[in-house]
């Protein structure tokens, strides 16, 4: 992925008001992040752990959704969960239930959009091998690394088609 700026992510937001991305709270070092390494930028809002963001690039343009956790939802620290996007294994709480309002009027109403993603949501650095989970004995995958991103690539499409369809 390409460094983008914090004008270009704030305009990205599909599913929120344009106040509402103005009040986004970014993440830190925002230039000095791996961007080579990342497929995807995904960030949770240190100030607010139950809010999460997403800017992905879709048909040559950014689009950046809203997510929030549900609160008071206890994992068990015993159980291995698996990402819905990067497929890769995490301990405990290392996987979690992220909600995006639908964009437009369903988002509007009320309606909404769930995965179990890294809760962190650095599927990218997962992949790579540049994060590790945690896992004892980490499972291998003998996919090559080029279509292990085309595959969290396709989910995360799939996910942002349903965030986004009207």
């Amino acid at each position: 992925m390409e460094p983008i700026d914090e004008k270009v992510i704030r305009t990205s937001f599909a599913n929120c008001s344009k106040g509402e991305a103005q009040r986004i709270s970014l993440p830190r070092g925002l230039s000095e992040l791996p961007w080579p390494d990342m497929d995807f930028l995904g960030w949770r809002d240190p100030g607010a752990p139950d809010r999460g963001y997403l800017v992905a690039v879709r048909d040559d343009r950014l689009v950046g959704v809203t997510l929030r956790a549900p609160q008071g939802i206890r994992r068990g620290f015993t159980k291995t969960t698996v990402c819905s996007l990067c497929l890769t294994g995490h301990p405990g709480t290392g996987v979690c239930l992220l909600v995006a309002p639908r964009a437009g009027v369903a988002g509007r109403q009320g309606n909404t959009v769930g995965a179990y993603v890294c809760a962190d949501l650095a599927c990218s650095l997962y992949l790579r091998g540049k994060k590790q989970t945690g896992l004892r004995v980490p499972y291998e995958e003998t996919l090559p690394l080029e279509d292990k991103i085309e595959r969290t690539l396709t989910n995360l499409d799939a996910f942002l088609d349903k965030v986004l369809a009207d």
